[in-house]
């Protein structure tokens, strides 16, 4: 496909990165599967920083004909003359027939993401989608990092991140993340909840077109504590940190209950709601939208969006695996890039 001219020009559309995830998971299968979708394909330009022969497969057993063009990964660039390309990684070789964790496939979805990085921070993509990667895979490769988000924090050398979902009506962020529950208590400080009040306010404003923000805040005990019946969390925690929020112009409110908060968001009475742990987010998020709900790292300088499920080795190369993730994944990172971007271009007017 060639360059085009005028406001439909490929040239003019972001350019979103996507990563192929765990090679011998089911990553080159729902990245295949999205992209074959016109819709998705007609919104944007992608580089998949991935290996071809693992997406050649995946599209032969889903009976899909290439619609990509390949280039090596070297030679990363913004201007491609194709809707999809390939970065090609052909340096690394892990067999088709691999359904299970490896240190060559550790050590080749490590490249993919930090490379997708590096193309994000300097402006060659617009945002980061990253396929699932598996974390016995990265630990037997010898990664310093347990996952993508904290990859994502150090290569952006961001102090602060935090882990955030959409799903349909409702968008959440995590105070804790994977804290065994009785050692949330033990973890549990003012900071640690203002900063995803922050976090989430600024990425609401900043990627999803929010000029004022409503967030609800968790409670961590049930009733809320009940005026410390239940535990003071929220009293000596919780509502300090809300009220220093609001002390810099955050429009939140709470502890509420969670038994009734999450119920209030998706009827509109939030645009968000602070977790304070990993459970009491996740339930609801994957209760309505478990195939569909999208994993956003806020607080780091670049976007990215994610899939919320895991690399399904049982059914690699099967072509069972369900792209909705994957579908959801991908066009939430074209609207925040979007949005982002013309707010800069807003922002660039006025001066």
């Amino acid at each position: 496909m060639s360059k085009t001219n005028g406001n439909n020009s490929i040239t003019k559309q972001p350019v979103i990165g996507i990563t192929m995830g765990d090679p011998a998971g089911i990553g080159p299968e729902v990245i295949i599967k999205a992209l074959a979708e016109a819709d998705i394909r007609r919104a944007a330009k992608f580089v998949v920083f991935g290996m071809n022969e693992q997406l050649c497969y995946a599209a032969d057993r889903a009976e899909i004909e290439p619609f990509w063009g390949r280039h090596q990964h070297e030679k990363i660039s913004r201007d491609y003359p194709y809707k999809v390309v390939v970065a090609d990684y052909d340096d690394y070789s892990v067999p088709v027939w691999i359904k299970c964790p490896s240190k060559a496939a550790g050590e080749a979805s490590m490249r993919f993401c930090l490379d997708a990085i590096d193309a994000a921070k300097a402006g060659i993509i617009d945002a980061v989608v990253t396929a699932p990667i598996n974390k016995t895979s990265w630990k037997l490769a010898g990664a310093r990092w347990p996952g993508h988000t904290e990859m994502l924090a150090d290569r952006c050398k961001s102090k602060r991140k935090v882990m955030m979902f959409v799903a349909d009506r409702l968008k959440v962020a995590l105070a804790t993340i994977h804290e065994p529950l009785f050692e949330v208590r033990h973890k549990f400080t003012i900071g640690c909840v203002f900063e995803p009040i922050d976090l989430l306010n600024d990425a609401l404003k900043e990627y999803f077109g929010l000029a004022n923000p409503r967030i609800g805040v968790a409670a961590l005990n049930p009733h809320a504590g009940e005026n410390g019946q239940f535990g003071d969390e929220e009293e000596r925690i919780i509502s300090p940190a809300i009220s220093l929020a609001r002390e810099v112009g955050i429009n939140c409110a709470g502890p509420f209950s969670a038994d009734t908060l999450f119920l209030r968001a998706t009827q509109g009475e939030f645009d968000a709601v602070v977790a304070m742990y990993h459970d009491q987010a996740m339930i609801p998020i994957k209760l309505l939208a478990f195939d569909t709900a999208v994993n956003v790292t806020i607080g780091i300088p670049i976007i990215r969006t994610s899939p919320a499920h895991g690399t399904a080795f049982d059914i690699t190369g099967r072509n069972l695996a369900n792209p909705a993730g994957m579908k959801a994944a991908v066009p939430t990172a074209i609207q925040m890039a979007r949005i982002k971007k013309a707010a800069e271009l807003a922002g660039a007017a006025k001066t």
